[in-house]
């Protein structure tokens, strides 16, 4: 902890790294534009696919861990090269309709009880799916997107313009009163009246990443804000945002809700925090999500309940 302004400021990271972020598989960034090579790996029969439909993933009947193919067995859509591991390459079959007889799950089910390396190749595929569902026209001319480099580039029919994939950054910050209480609010499209979580929003374009965090809470809770101190990122294919985390510490503290986006939001101190997670009186973000582990590392431990 370190003194400003006359009470204690928190200066706690993330302990480790979240959940989705914990592996990174080797992409085979070299190999895409070879079709050769792409081509002799899907024919390999060591190659595994993971099945993709929309957002979601084939799973086995326990939905514990992915349920990988068979080039043969992946059926027809768009192909797309995950990556390597430990000898064995591994694709992503984007499938126009859900396969017959395949368990299918999304990521907020089977991101925290799936491992590092299956949760990373799943992210990846989610985030490819989303991409090449939305581009299908060109942006330039409206020609038809065709799939390239193995997946990672729509090349336009008509201009041949390429299009590569994107992702939206997105801010997500937790405000603390120096180290004494945090802000919870509540947005408007929570289905249920307890659901509290940090504050979170887009980067406009031209925007750095610390004046995104205090425009937003400004925006939403009223509340002006000093340091913003970077704690993490995690990537967030849903549809296709890579979520950076923050915290944020008050300038002010008298609390104004937009009235629009965030309905309701409160201090907390500890206690508090605690109290309210035992009883149901607010529930917190899931246990896959950063704003829980933003949550998690103020309080410094684990707390009950989650949407």
């Amino acid at each position: 902890m370190t003194r400003g302004a006359g009470r204690r400021v928190c200066r706690v990271t993330l302990s480790d790294e979240l959940a989705l972020s914990r592996h990174a598989h080797d992409r085979l960034g070299n190999q895409r534009v070879d079709d050769a090579w792409v081509e002799a790996r899907w024919r390999d029969p060591g190659t595994r696919v993971l099945l993709v439909h929309d957002s979601t993933v084939g799973v086995d009947e326990q939905v514990r861990a992915p349920r990988y193919v068979a080039p043969q067995e992946a059926g027809d859509g768009d192909r797309v090269l995950l990556g390597w591991e430990s000898g064995t390459t591994y694709f992503a079959m984007l499938l126009r309709e859900p396969p017959d007889g395949v368990r299918m799950a999304g990521l907020r089910e089977i991101g925290v009880v799936f491992d590092d390396f299956d949760a990373a190749l799943v992210t990846h595929a989610v985030a490819m799916a989303n991409w090449h569902r939305v581009h299908r026209h060109c942006p330039r001319c409206g020609g038809r997107l065709r799939s390239e480099q193995a997946g990672h580039i729509r090349r336009c029919e008509s201009c041949e313009r390429q299009q590569f994939p994107r992702t939206d950054p997105a801010v997500i910050m937790l405000v603390i009163d120096g180290d004494d209480r945090c802000l919870l609010a509540h947005n408007a499209r929570y289905p249920r009246a307890q659901g509290y979580s940090t504050l979170a929003g887009f980067v406009e374009p031209g925007e750095s990443l610390e004046n995104a965090v205090r425009r937003e809470i400004l925006e939403e809770v009223g509340i002006v804000t000093g340091d913003v101190t970077y704690q993490g990122s995690q990537p967030w294919p849903l549809p296709a945002s890579l979520m950076v985390g923050f915290f944020a510490e008050a300038a002010s503290t008298e609390i104004s809700v937009d009235g629009e986006e965030i309905s309701a939001a409160r201090w907390f101190t500890r206690a508090e925090l605690l109290e309210a997670a035992e009883s149901g009186e607010i529930l917190l973000p899931g246990r896959i999500s950063i704003a829980r582990r933003l949550v998690e590392t103020w309080y410094g431990g684990e707390l009950p309940g989650s949407w």
